[in-house]
């Protein structure tokens, strides 16, 4: 094959790609952006939700934690439904059942309802993130996903970045109207896109590259290709109870557990310690909270790029830890000083939520078929069990010594922790 042959061929695959991204990426960002907003609003309703309510910081933490019992229970059977039955039916109805629920924190009064409504939460959005992780390996081969990850996860900063002001800015305007609180309008009129976005699923997404009518039939072709090779080099598993027996599986689960303690320890409670600094209005706190997540932005889509052009996966996930769990730590010793605090919450948040994305290279990179559909999930659900203990440890301590410090600190530990797992997992497994 000649040069011009061969550049004409890199040039069509590409474009091939090309296609597949825009037509895919920015619907799913914003599907997973409706997603984060519904979970992590809770943090700004905390500012007014728990004076009106009489609720004190260990109730807040146990109902914020309580969110991944659901979410842990019902994750594996979620992503095999999806599996079986197809990603748009089921992305459609994560999306509208969990919008209602997330609208019905409106009418929240006792500590009782508010950890029910979280635990239903967790379970109408059982499946969502290892669903989504799971679509992309059906479009995409391993070297060309780290990107595509990255992309989707920077739904995370951007529902901060959108999700903190506009938070802010409704509980702020429509306090008092029609009686209601500026934090139950919150929970409402910040519900009603996920619910129309659910609708919209079920028009916009394919199930695979056979049905995208936007591409043609070479492309199919290719892409179908490159897939089929791709899954080749994957561990194939018989059953999934084989892969449960798989220790890659735990170790993959404790690294990740030790990832998501510190980006609930940051989403959960960004706003107080933006509070904790000096600022007391919701809309300022809601602007200022937006700089980490920019910052984390920026930093993903440079680490997800290094990535896939060096085709490195290990340290590129245990640098970003260590710079969360250095941020992290030095934001809460720092607390006194708004300009020292914001500039350590960035360090933290584009370290933490870098590491969040990069992560689901190793699983994916790892695994196809069945163990793929089950281990995703497997791995997502147990790592998120952290999502309970975060903010459930955060809050007692708090409750205990008057100050997040402890509490911060030791979050900053697991993410040590977890970088030193990732030092279990051989490079030449996941490094392509």
């Amino acid at each position: 094959m000649t040069t011009l042959n061969i550049s004409a061929a890199v040039a069509a695959r590409d474009g091939a790609y090309r296609k597949i991204a825009w037509r895919l990426m920015p619907f799913l960002m914003l599907c997973y952006l409706c997603a984060y907003l519904d979970r992590v609003n809770v943090g700004f309703a905390k500012l007014q939700m728990m004076d009106d309510l009489a609720l004190s910081e260990t109730v807040y933490g146990l109902g914020a934690g309580i969110f991944f019992l659901g979410y842990f229970f019902f994750e594996v059977p979620s992503n095999l439904i999806l599996h079986r039955v197809g990603a748009r039916r089921w992305i459609a109805r994560i999306m509208i059942t969990w919008g209602v629920i997330s609208g019905a924190f409106a009418f929240v009064e006792t500590a009782w309802q508010f950890y029910l409504l979280r635990f239903l939460l967790g379970v109408a959005e059982a499946g969502l993130a290892p669903g989504l992780l799971l679509y992309l390996t059906y479009w995409f081969p391993s070297h060309r996903r780290a990107r595509m990850t990255v992309l989707w996860f920077v739904a995370i900063p951007l529902s901060g970045m959108i999700g903190g002001p506009l938070s802010g800015w409704i509980m702020e305007s429509f306090a008092g109207t029609h009686g209601w609180a500026g934090w139950q309008w919150m929970f409402m009129l910040e519900a009603i896109p996920t619910v129309l976005m659910g609708l919209v699923v079920l028009v916009v997404l394919k199930d695979r590259v056979e049905q995208a009518p936007w591409l043609d039939e070479s492309e199919k072709r290719m892409v179908r290709a490159d897939l089929d090779e791709d899954n080749q080099q994957k561990s194939h598993h018989g059953t999934v109870k084989a892969f449960v027996a798989d220790k890659r599986l735990w170790t993959l689960a404790t690294i990740y557990f030790c990832v998501v303690m510190g980006q609930y320890a940051l989403t959960f409670w960004l706003p107080t310690l933006v509070r904790n600094a000096g600022i007391s209005e919701p809309l300022h706190i809601g602007l200022l909270t937006s700089l980490p997540y920019l910052c984390a932005i920026v930093f993903m889509l440079m680490a997800g790029r290094s990535g896939d052009r060096h085709r490195e996966r290990r340290w590129h996930l245990i640098v970003p830890m260590i710079i969360g769990m250095v941020g992290l730590a030095l934001a809460t010793s720092l607390g006194h000083s708004v300009a020292l605090s914001l500039f350590f919450l960035c360090l933290a948040a584009a370290g933490i939520l870098s590491a969040s994305s990069l992560f689901w290279m190793l699983p994916t990179n790892l695994l196809g078929g069945v163990s793929a559909a089950a281990g995703i999930a497997a791995v997502n659900c147990i790592a998120n069990l952290a999502g309970f203990f975060s903010p459930w440890l955060i809050g007692s301590i708090t409750t205990l010594t008057g100050s997040p410090a402890s509490g911060m600190y030791f979050i900053a530990a697991v993410l040590l922790f977890g970088a030193l797992c990732v030092l279990r997992i051989r490079a030449a497994d996941v490094n392509r």
